[in-house]
């Protein structure tokens, strides 16, 4: 897929339709999403260099569990978890698991959300280093060994003014204050219903 813009309407749009009843999340829709979450990484550069090809290489294999005979196993992620739960693949050391992926892309939407959430704060002239170092101190950080926390820290410095950042995703201010809400209500719902999912199943310390 391009990598030319961030489309936050896409995103919302994926994000929304990914919610399934009243506690699971759809798999294509969730990955449609991402494709733009991704997107988002790129158009920054190599500040987020060390979190863009491990998601793309994440989106891939989920994308891959879609394509196999047994597809309807991973519709959704309580499907998807339950399986490969019962069926003790995630104690089978050759499977590459869907469940053990998902929760690597869960913690960079949770970053995602975090940064976006405090760049609403700023004003235009404002630097986003400050915020993207809380909002990854506070997420990604934890699940990162010290040499890449420290080159992603460092690399933030360079990271641009709110009003810059914007024209990269290519949004106007007023467009930003219009969407990011939106973006952010259906990013914290997506992302509470998968760390309900992660803790009823007792799965948030896969290795």
């Amino acid at each position: 897929m391009s990598v030319e813009c961030f489309n936050i309407e896409r995103a919302l749009e994926k994000f929304n339709a990914s919610l399934k009843d009243e506690d699971d999340v759809l798999l294509d829709e969730y990955l449609q999403g991402f494709e733009e979450i991704n997107s988002f990484f790129h158009l920054m550069g190599t500040v987020f260099g060390f979190v863009s090809s491990d998601v793309r290489a994440k989106i891939d294999i989920l994308a891959d569990f879609r394509k196999k005979e047994n597809s309807d196993s991973f519709t959704s992620f309580k499907q998807m978890i339950e399986y490969e739960k019962s069926t003790g693949l995630l104690n089978d050391s050759n499977y590459v698991s869907g469940s053990r992926t998902l929760l690597r892309l869960h913690r960079g939407l949770e970053f995602v959300h975090e940064f976006l959430l405090r760049v609403g704060d700023l004003g235009e002239c404002d630097k986003t280093s400050a915020c993207c170092k809380s909002a990854y101190n506070d997420t990604l950080a934890q699940h990162h060994p010290w040499l890449i926390r420290r080159g992603a820290l460092v690399a933030m410095y360079a990271m641009p003014t709110k009003g810059e950042l914007l024209k990269r995703v290519g949004l106007s201010q007023s467009r930003a204050t219009e969407m990011l809400p939106d973006m952010l209500k259906a990013t914290k719902i997506v992302h509470n219903r998968t760390e309900n999912l992660y803790t009823l199943f007792e799965l948030h310390q896969l290795p």
